[in-house]
């Protein structure tokens, strides 16, 4: 049996003015040339169709393809999407003939003119293999699903929560990636798209954020009846301005086109009926956020600027910097921010100089401005890496981004008690706490931690006190409302809800 498996991921943020290279990709995690299977045992996805691979204990002949993440940002450019079109292409036809192919792919991509990257990539793929060989794929939790990526696929299987467990993703697809091959079943499909959008990050969360739970509680519910092959619910990516956009859920059944229609329908009406309490906020001022952190009685507290995320923003926002310094604050802050100019002001200036700089508030002017710091540099360090796979273990230096988490070139500039993480690029911005022990500060001795993230705060788990969300402006704000939209599908929630009347999905298999 022969399986070709390939992965390409990138969440957009149509919103962000900055293009998604690719030089992100290479500098992130790309192979196409070396065996990246070997490099994905045990995690991620691809690491778990592995280990199905050998539970099969068949003669399967594995073809990697192309492997190629990059991080969250704008549009990825056109560059980059012709070079993946080319991999995949010639890998492609090498590989001939094919009996299955094993696609992870993110859902939530956009190029430059092309709305549905996913679904421009898989008609590529089915240009090669053609339209009888299977393909399932793997989405993340934020998947926008198109017609394109239904119809040029035999199942797509997505996160089951967010904070997101690939592997676990990766496992259950696998195991019906092999089923499909044996004949065990007859996918049967039936989705719906529901004219909502959810912006707020803590409503995402399908471990405590309700009533996102509440949503996916119901799909693992309906996912245990008689003939129900699989069920995924996606939420979206929020801030993603394209012609397809909205929530969406997806049932495959055992040959029942009805069964899938009324579940999906259900699905599909309940996250219509809680589409108020998606937008239920529990963001803190800046203001009143710092004055509870500053008095709380321990730390470390986390501030959370899920406006400035890792979900494709810039990471410059200055919102709470301003107000830590506006409030004077003397207890220790550990602040990360994106702003290469300052980053490459301060590596030239040197350990131990003391600098007078402009810093963040460059790529939001709308959102947020530059604000003039003078600060000692206590740490510089080029790109290096956080082992996940051992236990947080910090490796010095790059060894290609595989098993690792990445953080671009930085310097630790002391402003007075605040201690500013400026870095090269946008991610990680100090999401691993390892980042800060790189340049000897224990981040569980501060009082104020912020976070560029509005839910993955697993890393800090251990040592945090209490987790509080600010309201802030920027390209991940949560009041969607304050965006231009102008390729979204209209009506839709919450842009248009003054004027959206009831709207219900048919759960009636139309003739």
């Amino acid at each position: 049996m022969r399986i070709a498996v390939a992965s390409v991921k990138q969440e957009t943020n149509t919103f962000s003015p900055l293009l998604t290279s690719l030089e992100v990709f290479k500098e992130d995690k790309m192979s196409y040339k070396a065996d990246f299977l070997e490099q994905l045992k045990s995690r991620s996805e691809i690491g778990a169709f592995l280990d199905v691979v050998k539970e099969e204990g068949s003669a399967i002949t594995l073809l990697p393809i192309l492997y190629a993440h990059g991080q969250a940002g704008g549009r990825v450019e056109t560059k980059a999407l012709r070079f993946f079109e080319e991999k995949l292409t010639e890998g492609l036809q090498k590989a001939l003939p094919l009996d299955g192919m094993f696609f992870a792919l993110h859902g939530a991509a956009s190029a430059e003119g092309i709305d549905d990257m996913e679904g421009y990539l898989l008609s590529v793929v089915r240009g090669v293999i053609g339209n009888d060989v299977p393909i399932v794929s793997s989405l993340d939790h934020h998947a926008n699903i198109t017609r394109k990526m239904i119809q040029l696929t035999d199942l797509v299987v997505g996160h089951e929560t967010q904070p997101h467990k690939a592997y676990e993703t990766g496992r259950r697809a696998a195991q019906l990636f092999f089923s499909l091959l044996r004949g065990d079943f007859t996918p049967t499909l039936a989705w719906e798209k529901i004219p909502l959008i959810v912006g707020y990050h803590e409503r995402l969360d399908t471990a405590e954020g309700e009533p996102m739970k509440e949503w996916f509680d119901l799909a693992r519910k309906l996912e245990k009846e008689p003939g129900v092959i699989s069920i995924s619910n996606f939420p979206m990516q929020p801030w993603l301005d394209i012609e397809e956009a909205g929530l969406a859920t997806v049932v495959y059944t055992d040959n029942d086109p009805q069964l899938a229609k009324e579940l999906a329908a259900q699905l599909a009406n309940k996250a219509w009926s809680l589409r108020e309490r998606f937008w239920v906020s529990t963001r803190v001022p800046p203001q009143e956020a710092i004055e509870y952190a500053v008095n709380a009685q321990e730390g470390p507290i986390i501030l959370s600027d899920p406006s400035d995320t890792l979900g494709g923003a810039t990471a410059d926002s200055t919102c709470i910097l301003q107000e830590m310094l506006r409030q004077k604050i003397t207890c220790t802050a550990l602040v990360p921010i994106h702003d290469p100019e300052v980053y490459r002001q301060a590596a030239q200036a040197g350990l131990g100089s003391t600098i007078t700089v402009k810093v963040g508030g460059k790529f939001g002017p709308q959102f947020y401005s530059p604000v003039e710091v003078t600060g000692k540099v206590t740490g510089i360090s080029e790109l290096f890496e956080v082992d996940l796979t051992n236990g947080g273990k910090e490796l010095v230096g790059y060894k290609g981004g595989w098993p690792f988490m990445v953080q671009r070139a930085s310097v630790i500039l002391e402003v007075g008690s605040i201690k500013l993480l400026i870095s090269e690029g946008r991610i990680t911005s100090g999401r691993h706490p390892d980042v800060y022990r790189h340049f000897g500060i224990e981040p569980a001795e501060a009082k104020i931690i912020v976070m560029k993230t509005g839910t993955n705060f697993q890393y800090y788990e251990s040592m945090t006190k209490e987790i509080i969300r600010v309201d802030c402006p920027g390209y991940g704000q949560g009041d969607l409302t304050k965006f231009e939209w102008k390729r979204a599908p209209r009506p839709i929630y919450p842009m248009d809800k003054d004027t959206m009347g009831d709207w219900q999905a048919d759960p009636k298999v139309k003739e």
